[in-house]
């Protein structure tokens, strides 16, 4: 079976080599996205001291625009929201972040309930506190 890959124009590019998804079959795999805007390195909520270090986070405001990217880039594959079938998500602060993000990820997912890991992690590559991989049918 072949394999497509597919770069957003909507969505922030990527850190990294590599696409914003891959189509298999009737499968869409997104590679990991996070909150940063397209075409600039600002992230929304963060605010970093001259050494790129955080201050402070919202992480409100960084969970909305994640899940907004990722929206993005399903819908311009080809998918729609309602296709979101699994869910991973990973969080650097568990303890602070989990209930806000649980509360707009509700909101988010409310006619459709993928499934879905969440996990706390030490760090991610660029100065966010949240990440999502997503599978979508198409």
């Amino acid at each position: 079976m072949s394999s497509e890959k597919f770069d957003s124009q909507k969505a922030p590019e990527p850190v990294g080599a590599y696409p914003h998804a891959r189509k298999v079959g009737n499968l869409l795999f997104l590679s990991g996205v996070g909150p940063r805007e397209r075409g600039t390195k600002k992230i929304p909520g963060v605010e970093l001291d001259d050494q790129g270090n955080i201050i402070s986070y919202d992480i409100e405001k960084q969970c909305i625009s994640v899940f907004n990217n990722v929206r993005a880039i399903v819908e311009e594959a080809g998918a729609e929201w309602k296709n979101v079938v699994d869910v991973t998500v990973f969080l650097t602060n568990m303890k602070d972040d989990f209930a806000t993000y649980n509360r707009l990820y509700a909101e988010y997912f409310k006619e459709n309930q993928p499934c879905r890991t969440t996990l706390e992690i030490k760090s991610l590559p660029t100065p966010i506190a949240i990440e999502l991989k997503v599978i979508a049918t198409i």
